[in-house]
This record gives structure tokens, C-alpha cells and sequence, in this order.
């Protein structure tokens, strides 16, 4: 088991507000005593009302339950991307919490339609405003493998445009960037969304071919950031 669901499996325990012991919650689990305690540590660090200490037991003093709601698509991407721009802070306290939440949200909701969605996402102005427009379109390009046609600003201020297949967008702070492959170049290009001054739709969709998709760029950047 996953130690996000088995977080989220004894906050399940904790809700009925009665004590239990690490004992008993660990038998429940089919883990050990100590792997418990790790736990429980962690669930009081983040902020979670819950009280207790080894040999006497933990409990939930106040509930953390919501109403139930019904979301539209848009609104449960829309709780996906601010818990993850949460997660991604640098406050380590919330960025705790909102890892959990993730893990709740996900247990009571569909999968995103593609199964790496949430990676797509990558949180970190007046850049961020220019980019935004941009980012409904560039988000479902991605989605949909679907080619796009921009007309980009170099930072010497030259003009260029470029057709390229969309793979990730992230946010650093205060821009945005869409790493994508570049089919002028052939080559993995990152673009700063703030940047591009025209953004068009081709209606083609590209292959997943290998060397030029998402996991092919990450293995890039991980093997040029190894000591």
C-alpha cells in the first residue's frame, strides 16, 4: 500500500472520534506498530486536529468532514490545479495538507481522462496575465495530442514561428513555460507562454513517437541535471 493511502485510510479510522490504539490500527492495516507511529507523526504535523501519543492511542478531537457538492469538470480541474499549486509551495506545512487532499479527492472522483494529467500541471505578474489567454487551448492541446502553430518572441526579440507538439505546461513563480518538441528544430524547445503572441489551432493530432514524447524530455532534463 502506498503510504498516501494509507494516510488517508486512517484518517478513515480516526473519523468515528473514539480512541484507538497503534495496535489496533496497525493490525488493521497489515503494517507494524512503528510504521503507525511514522504516521500518526505526520498527520499531527500537518495541522490535522488529531491527539495522542504512543502507548495510550490517537484520536480525531474535530471533524474534518465537507458537505457533499457536485462539480462540474471545469470547477474539478479548476480544485486539482489550486490543490496542486498548493503542494508545490514553499510552505511545508500546507504543501502537507495539500498532498493529503489530493489524496482524498482523488478516492472520491473520477480519474482525469488522461492518466498523467495532474503531471501536465506544474505549478510554480504581469507574465502570468499575457499567459493566460493562452493556457485554456495549450491545456487541451495537450490533452488531445493535437499539433499547434505559434508565433513566439525570442529573448533577442526576433519573431519566429514554429510548429510543435505540446507536452507540458509549468509555472515558475511568475511565468509560465510550454515544453513542447519543436518540429523546425527537432528538438525539445521550452517557450515562455507570456511570449507568444499568436496561438492557432491545426486540427492535426501527432503520434506518441518515441524520443519525442514527455517522458523522453523528462529523461533529457534528468540526465542533464545528474551530478
Amino acid at each position: 500500500m502506498r503510504r498516501t493511502d494509507r494516510l488517508f485510510d486512517l484518517i478513515q479510522i480516526l473519523r468515528d472520534g473514539r480512541l484507538h490504539r497503534a495496535s489496533e490500527m496497525a493490525d488493521k492495516l497489515e503494517v507494524s506498530v512503528r510504521t503507525i507511529w511514522r504516521d500518526m507523526a505526520t498527520l499531527m504535523a500537518s495541522g490535522l486536529p488529531v491527539e495522542g501519543e504512543r502507548g495510550v492511542g490517537y484520536i480525531l478531537r474535530a471533524p474534518i468532514t465537507l458537505p457533499p457538492m457536485i462539480l462540474t469538470g471545469s470547477e474539478l480541474e479548476a480544485l486539482r490545479l489550486g490543490v496542486r499549486l498548493v503542494a508545490e509551495g514553499a510552505d511545508p506545512g500546507l504543501a502537507r495538507a495539500a498532498r493529503m487532499l489530493a489524496t482524498k479527492i482523488a478516492s472520491v472522483t473520477p480519474a482525469p481522462p488522461d492518466d498523467d494529467e495532474d503531471d501536465l500541471f506544474v505549478f510554480t505578474g504581469q507574465e502570468a496575465k499575457r499567459a493566460s489567454p493562452h493556457l485554456p487551448l495549450i491545456r487541451r492541446a495537450i490533452r488531445q495530442h493535437e499539433r499547434l502553430t505559434i508565433t513566439y518572441i525570442d529573448p533577442e526579440g526576433r519573431e519566429t514561428h514554429r510548429d510543435i507538439r505540446p507536452l507540458q505546461l509549468e509555472f515558475w513563480g511568475r511565468v509560465w513555460t510550454l515544453a513542447a518538441w519543436c518540429e523546425a528544430r527537432q528538438d525539445f524547445r521550452a517557450f515562455r507562454v507570456d511570449r507568444i503572441v499568436a496561438l492557432d489551432e491545426t486540427g492535426e493530432t501527432f503520434p506518441l513517437e518515441d524520443g519525442k514524447r514527455l517522458e523522453d524530455y523528462r529523461a533529457r532534463l534528468a540526465a542533464e541535471n545528474a551530478p
